[in-house]
């Protein structure tokens, strides 16, 4: 039963770990690390800063005492010098607790300052390991940000990120609809004009009636020319159009009539022209 449950414990931290893993930043663990040293580094140099104020306490203690220490002494020699033995003693009394209270200071202040000089060289050093890590940490930052970059941009050059992904299949899908739709309305103009489908517009033709239309164009045109022709030789006008159910071989001797009037008005214009200048 025991180990069942561990086995699921095991699962779970994996997974945690698995889903940490996925949301750590490494820049910001540097960061965060970075900014507990430096609050490490504070708290040392706070203890330097406490170790030195208690050392500068016990040397005006020790001051103060070593200046009651001298009155005692030179009252005591007076004392002596009055004859007043009793005074005397008691004056030395009283110094000699003070030397002993002196000593004991004399000693704190020898371990407060050795104290201080540890703290002060414990400071420097972390103060240094600070500084290095400050510069590797603000490397490696740097070179996991340009991997990083690099990543990015490598994967949406091979189209492997999600984006591009999507992207991807977007233009695929796009590009498929218009295939689709380009092949519809090729089948619907092929349909339109074979005849099998009707246009209701009349827009659309099939492909004898424009045969058909362009044939009568072409005739149009023809007859057009034919009738300026004649205007410009001065013969009768052609028919504008065929009679129907007339065949183009029957309509050439019509059309051909102004062409064989053509050289006798141009003789007769030549006779008339001498006479005209002889009368003028």
């Amino acid at each position: 039963m025991a180990s069942i449950f561990e086995r699921i414990a095991l699962v779970f931290r994996s997974k945690a770990n698995k889903a940490l893993d996925k949301y750590e930043d490494p820049r910001e663990t540097l960061d965060y690390s970075y900014q507990k040293q430096l609050e490490l580094l504070q708290n040392v140099r706070r203890g330097v800063a406490d170790v030195a104020t208690s050392r500068k306490r016990v040397e005006l203690q020790a001051t103060k005492l070593n200046s009651e220490v001298e009155r005692l002494q030179n009252a005591a020699q007076r004392a002596l010098e009055s004859n007043r033995e009793d005074l005397a003693r008691e004056a030395l009394t009283r110094k000699g607790g003070l030397q002993t209270q002196l000593d004991d200071l004399q000693t704190q202040h020898a371990a407060l300052q050795g104290e201080e000089e540890k703290l002060v060289r414990a400071s420097s050093r972390l103060q240094a390991k600070v500084d290095a890590f400050r510069t590797r940490k603000e490397t490696i930052k740097a070179t996991y940000s340009a991997a990083e970059a690099q990543t990015r941009i490598n994967e949406a050059f091979t189209g492997i990120s999600e984006e591009m992904g999507d992207v991807g299949l977007a233009i695929q899908r796009a590009e498929d609809k218009t295939l689709q739709l380009q092949a519809r309305a090729s089948a619907v103009d092929e349909l339109l004009a074979s005849g099998a489908l009707e246009d209701p517009t009349g827009t659309v033709k099939d492909d004898i009636t424009r045969e058909l239309d362009s044939l009568a164009s072409d005739n149009a045109v023809e007859n057009e020319l034919a009738a300026m022709k004649a205007q410009l030789t001065g013969g009768p006008a052609a028919r504008p159009e065929l009679q129907a159910g007339q065949a183009p071989a029957q309509a050439a001797p019509a059309q051909a009539a102004p062409a064989q009037q053509a050289p006798a008005q141009s003789a007769a214009s030549a006779d008339e022209w001498p006479a005209q200048e002889s009368q003028s």
